[in-house]
């Protein structure tokens, strides 16, 4: 059987030419990331799928896969909304991916006072919400309050605690200049900026993407985004970026 060169020639620069636009869409417009880890539930779940737009805050060279030294600082660059779920490098190793909510601007002050969180001497006001819901700590299923905390900006989205308020009171978090104050909505399970020598304050460098919507939930009720209307009313609400930020 002859092989026809034409043939592999024009398969090779196919799929070279996919990889490319793969790589561009990847980079500059949307990408996919796995939920690992509880820390922000109730918000996202371990196993959710959500899609992240790399445009919201312009660029850096965290954009890009593996992060190539090919931009020494962010371009075109948006600032984020405080309450926003973004994706970011962890400061400590510049490679590894978290997504938390993004608390404090540049300049803000942070403290958690007998439980209750702080935002430049003003209390976070929340509101309980009293329906069941299972949280896990990794392994573990935890007993906690549920809430419904708004930030300064009318910026709404529910929160969890220990039922015991283990993470009680804490020194006050000043944030630099060009850096970003984040916590996990689920409260006393996320290692977040409160951990000043494993995360700390963000640079704005290290925001790789705004988390916009997932789209595939492990959680029975909600499944994949297609049978999205069909959820309850309820849970669009909680488990989708668009409604909640």
């Amino acid at each position: 059987m002859k092989l026809d060169k034409d043939f592999f020639s024009e398969n090779i620069k196919t799929l070279f030419y996919a990889l490319i636009i793969a790589i561009v869409i990847r980079s500059l417009l949307i990408q996919p990331f796995y939920i690992p880890s509880s820390s922000m539930e109730p918000t996202l779940l371990v196993g959710d799928r959500l899609f992240v737009t790399k445009y919201s805050y312009g660029y850096s060279k965290h954009s890009f896969p593996f992060s190539p030294p090919i931009l020494n600082k962010r371009i075109l660059f948006n600032s984020p909304e405080r309450g926003d779920v973004i994706v970011f490098k962890t400061p400590a190793d510049n490679r590894t991916d978290y997504i938390k909510r993004l608390i404090g601007l540049p300049g803000d002050r942070v403290q958690f006072i007998d439980a209750n969180l702080y935002l430049n001497n003003s209390e976070i006001m929340k509101s309980r919400v009293k329906n069941k819901l299972e949280i896990n700590c990794g392994s573990r299923t935890i007993d906690v309050y549920r809430f419904e905390e708004k930030l300064s900006n009318g910026k709404k989205f529910h929160t969890v605690y220990l039922k015991d308020y283990t993470y009680q009171n804490s020194d006050v978090f000043t944030v630099p200049e060009d850096h970003y104050f984040f916590l996990g909505d689920n409260r006393d399970c996320s290692k977040d900026s409160r951990f000043l020598t494993s995360v700390g304050y963000v640079h704005k460098d290290n925001l790789v993407g705004k988390a916009q919507f997932i789209f595939f939930s492990s959680d029975r009720k909600i499944g994949s985004i297609f049978a999205f209307w069909k959820w309850p009313k309820s849970i669009r609400f909680n488990r989708t970026f668009n409604r909640i930020n």
